[in-house]
């Protein structure tokens, strides 16, 4: 990633976009003293805080509480753009950290066009403050509509060497004996280390992985479900209907649909319950 021209924890503006053409990186941990909304227009951007990680193609966004600590990826070229918001103009907002929701249609339009206003925008200019101040109080309500749709983080070296192997093999046959190795653990240590630190089967993550890449991969222009099950490693079409299903609460044929006209999802769409340990 190429350094900064500007730090933006020195900006004196309340709020500014900050809009960037990012290449294949990965940042350090950091954090900011303005609350943070992260929202890649193009490309897929994932995002890591703490305690879990997501995945965040055009179709979701990333609110992040001021002082978050938290670190991107990019294994793609991202047209990011980052709304940065003093804490005092958001009211009510969002429990928690991080949330991670849906773009809806006008949330994308009002994200695309603060791009007007970068941080060497004048400290005080009242269209700019209007505006972003409309933004601050959508924000609450857009980010309470948020969804699980995120993977645990490791909190030591093998269960990372786990996960990243995991994520690396996602269209493949690979077995919990492949990660162990990956890991440099025993099967019953692995098993151990997801149950305590992720609080999750090493099983579920597979799942829950396959089903996030599936959605970055529906979301791309001119994608096919049929090839999109056999890109995240399901030999059946129907499995993969039946678990894309169960998880988004959308046929695949019809995510593919709605994320190519911009809508948001069909009335009563939500993820089945998940089962956090199941294996």
């Amino acid at each position: 990633m190429p350094k900064p021209l500007v730090d933006v924890d020195t900006v004196e503006a309340a709020a500014f976009c900050l809009s960037d053409e990012l290449s294949p990186f990965t940042s350090a941990w950091h954090a900011h003293r303005k609350h943070q909304l992260l929202y890649s227009a193009q490309g897929a951007l994932h995002l890591e805080v703490e305690q879990a990680q997501w995945l965040l193609p055009p179709q979701r966004a990333a609110w992040l509480r001021s002082g978050t600590r938290h670190r991107v990826r990019v294994s793609q070229p991202v047209s990011l753009r980052t709304v940065y918001l003093e804490p005092r103009l958001v009211r009510l907002p969002p429990e928690g950290e991080c949330r991670v929701f849906i773009i809806e249609p006008l949330a994308r339009e009002m994200l695309l066009y603060s791009t007007r206003w970068g941080p060497e925008r004048p400290p005080r200019e009242p269209l700019a403050d209007s505006f972003f101040g409309t933004l601050a109080q959508l924000l609450s309500e857009w980010a309470s509509e948020s969804r699980a749709w995120r993977l645990p983080r490791a909190r030591t070296p093998e269960l990372e060497r786990a996960m990243a192997f995991t994520l690396k093999h996602l269209g493949e046959p690979i077995s919990f004996e492949d990660a162990a190795r990956a890991a440099r653990l025993s099967g019953r240590t692995l098993s151990r280390r997801f149950e305590e630190e992720a609080q999750t089967t090493w099983r579920r993550f597979l799942h829950d992985a396959r089903m996030l890449r599936a959605m970055e991969l529906l979301a791309e222009e001119g994608a096919r479900v049929t090839q999109t099950a056999y890109a995240v490693g399901f030999e059946s079409l129907a499995a993969f209907t039946h678990a894309f299903h169960a998880f988004t609460g959308e046929c695949p044929r019809d995510f593919r649909q709605r994320v190519a006209r911009g809508s948001e999802p069909r009335a009563g769409a939500a993820p089945a319950t998940r089962r956090t340990r199941a294996r």
